[in-house]
């Protein structure tokens, strides 16, 4: 059997993601946009779509002179991490035209097509169908067909029409660097079939044995193998039932068996789970899910079971439940860890109770304090969800703080030494000692309207009525507040 390889490429797949991912209205009134990228402290526009390039921009432009030559344009910032997560996807769903679909470069595919183009009733008719689908989708692809990798990609890159002759397609299509095309043009070689006319011993002794390789891979003398992409692992399991079930605890014990399964194929992945959902299909042919997000990636069976518990409480099995199906829709990297004396100190209660709560809340909702760079009171923290951070006791204090912060709270006083008497929050309260006092000036490298007033000098105030506060005094502007409250 002939073989024959398919090459698609999309010209535009960055600007085309972004366009069909968003409703711009530029999508649908065809504006001119671009995406841009900084390099060298300049923004240089990364991917167009085809109403920019018909106003004269091309790749590598500054985005100031784009704008010079196209007022209206339309800009965003580019993401090459995206559009090669997008390659990916647009290579598994390629596999529905053949099973050895490869990457080719970073804006292409091939495909080796041979023994599966009769399943679309030939090689045009399949080659329509994965043009008019691309377009459907909102994407700009070349495809072309050829019996060599190297020959298929000329046609979709540099010819006209799909069944051009390739020796006549300039010396480019021999995917050659620019340095050696530019070499080739100057001494006047200009298309595929000015290279074969000549010896192959004087072009390899002047060019290299390169250009001879991928002239021989495109006539196919030279056999080029496509390497298809791999199938990412799946983390699902399934158990149908001989018999419907109903009782709860005949669900946990069926999820226990799957749980059993998929942290057995976790293990084996080096791999933790980081939210699951268990399927229960009814014989009715109704299905109810429950998903548990998890607040750190887990693959031991018996600290998960629990989780699942109040949700199989809620489901309603109807006439019974004969299916069961477990996934773990997101995967986290979980290594191995040794075993320690140290081990028992692991939080892993912690980790539970904060999946018990975070299913119920919201794990965004559960939020802890961690330590931040500033000896700004309002900025010696941040406030992080807990179930996608880690705690730490890096916590260095020169002198105590308030367990209590709130925004300042003026109260009448005067001089630059803590009242005797002062009144706060309706409460009359008298000075029994203060420390102090400790000057903080503000950051001036970060814009802050609270600090434009200068320094403070903040004093520690044991009131007689039992309140413990933390007042400020600002010199330059003479005031006295309250920021915080110690226990």
């Amino acid at each position: 059997m002939r073989k024959r390889v398919a090459s698609v490429w999309f010209p535009r797949l960055p600007s085309d993601r972004v366009l069909r991912a968003r409703t711009l209205e530029i999508a649908n009134d065809n504006r001119p946009f671009a995406l841009v990228q900084h390099e060298k402290n300049t923004d240089r526009i990364y991917c167009l779509n085809h109403a920019a390039e018909t106003q004269g921009l091309h790749r590598g432009m500054g985005l100031s002179d784009a704008r010079a030559y196209c007022p209206e344009l339309y800009s965003a910032a580019a993401n090459p991490q995206e559009d090669a997560r997008f390659l990916q996807s647009l290579a598994r769903w390629s596999k529905r035209y053949c099973p050895w679909v490869g990457l080719d470069g970073t804006d292409g595919l091939v495909l080796n097509i041979t023994g599966s183009v009769h399943l679309f009733g030939g090689e045009a008719e399949m080659l329509d169908d994965m043009r008019h689908r691309l377009a459907r989708a909102g994407l700009t692809g070349r495809i072309a067909a050829a019996n060599t990798r190297g020959a298929a990609w000329a046609l979709t890159h540099y010819a006209r029409k799909p069944d051009a002759d390739i020796t006549a397609l300039p010396v480019a299509a021999l995917r050659l660097d620019e340095k050696t095309d530019t070499a080739l043009q100057r001494l006047g070689l200009r298309k595929i079939s000015d290279l074969l006319a000549l010896p192959r011993m004087t072009i390899a002794r002047r060019f290299g044995p390169n250009v001879m390789l991928r002239l021989d891979q495109a006539m196919g003398t030279q056999d080029e193998t496509i390497a298809p992409i791999g199938e990412a692992p799946h983390y699902a399991v399934r158990m149908t039932l001989p018999e419907p079930i109903g009782l709860s605890a005949d669900v946990m014990a069926g999820t226990k068996r799957l749980l059993d399964q998929l942290c057995d194929k976790l293990k084996r992945q080096a791999m933790g789970a980081r939210r699951l959902q268990l399927t229960m299909r009814r014989v009715d042919q109704g299905a109810q899910q429950i998903e548990l997000r998890l607040a750190a990636p887990m693959r031991d069976a018996m600290r998960i079971l629990p989780l699942f518990d109040r949700g199989i409480r809620t489901v309603d099995a109807g006439f019974g439940i004969d299916q069961l199906r477990l996934e773990a829709t997101q995967v986290e990297n979980l290594a191995d860890a040794q075993i320690t004396a140290a081990t028992a100190a692991r939080p892993d209660g912690l980790e539970d109770l904060i999946t018990r709560l975070g299913n119920r809340i919201g794990l965004e909702n559960i939020q802890r304090f961690l330590p931040a760079d500033s000896h700004i009171p309002e900025r010696s923290f941040q406030i992080v969800p807990a179930a996608y951070s880690t705690a730490t006791g890096s916590w260095s204090t020169l002198r105590p703080r308030p367990l209590c912060l709130f925004p300042p709270e003026p109260i009448a006083a005067s001089g630059a030494r803590p009242p005797a008497q002062f009144r706060w929050r309706r409460m009359s309260l008298t000075t029994g000692r203060a420390t102090g006092p400790e000057r903080i000036a503000p950051e001036w490298w970060l814009p802050d309207d609270n600090w434009r007033s200068g320094v403070r000098d903040y004093w520690k105030v044991d009131t007689t009525q039992g309140r413990r506060l933390w007042l400020f005094y600002t010199p330059q502007n003479p005031n006295w507040f309250v920021q915080g409250e110690f226990p």
